[in-house]
């Protein structure tokens, strides 16, 4: 009877094998890393954006045209006429443009598919509402797996096709708008 036990249990064994990474998040002695389809992750929001443009414009233009006569007839003298034409254009224009923007957060993303080399597209969103203002942060992107650290976090600037979606409104997002009255002016104007 033990010797069929045995026999079965090795049977077993050969005719099943297990993937180690399939049995992975379970070990000891393995990290438990997001490897699967809907398995969490978070991601080390870590962004930080700095662009600058400067313009100057200058040009300049003058015309003149002149005309003088004068002389005599019969020993009288015409009277001396003086034409003259003159136009100048000038146009002076600069602009400038700065843009600062930062964003440090942690949010926890989802894993929506793996790809046939192992990369996963993970897909996550968070929304915060405090005192009537609401903040949205969604994330989307490719994360390969050599890029997820021991403790199932990947830094997003490691996330490729990343992504990064900062929404916010309510009342201080409505201050900053321009009025209706400044909006129709500067469509006129």
């Amino acid at each position: 009877m033990k010797k069929l036990f045995v026999l079965f249990v090795l049977f077993s064994a050969a005719a099943a094998p297990q993937d180690m990474r399939m049995n992975s998040f379970s070990s000891l002695f393995s990290d438990q890393k997001a490897t699967r389809i809907g398995d969490a992750i978070t991601i080390l929001v870590i962004e930080s954006s700095q662009a600058s443009n400067n313009a100057e414009t200058s040009a300049g233009r003058q015309s003149e045209f002149g005309f003088n006569a004068g002389g005599e007839f019969n020993g009288k003298g015409l009277p001396k006429v003086d034409v003259g034409v003159s136009s100048g254009n000038d146009f002076k224009g600069s602009g400038s443009t700065r843009t600062t923007g930062m964003v440090r957060t942690k949010i926890s993303a989802t894993v929506d598919s793996v790809l046939g080399n192992g990369n996963m597209v993970i897909k996550g969103s968070r929304k915060i509402v405090i005192n009537g203002e609401e903040q949205t942060l969604y994330i989307k992107g490719i994360v390969r797996t050599a890029d997820i650290m021991a403790d199932n976090s990947v830094l997003s600037y490691n996330i490729s096709e990343a992504e990064i979606i900062f929404e916010g409104s309510g009342v201080i997002d409505n201050v900053q708008k321009p009025g209706w009255l400044t909006k129709f002016f500067h469509w006129v104007f």
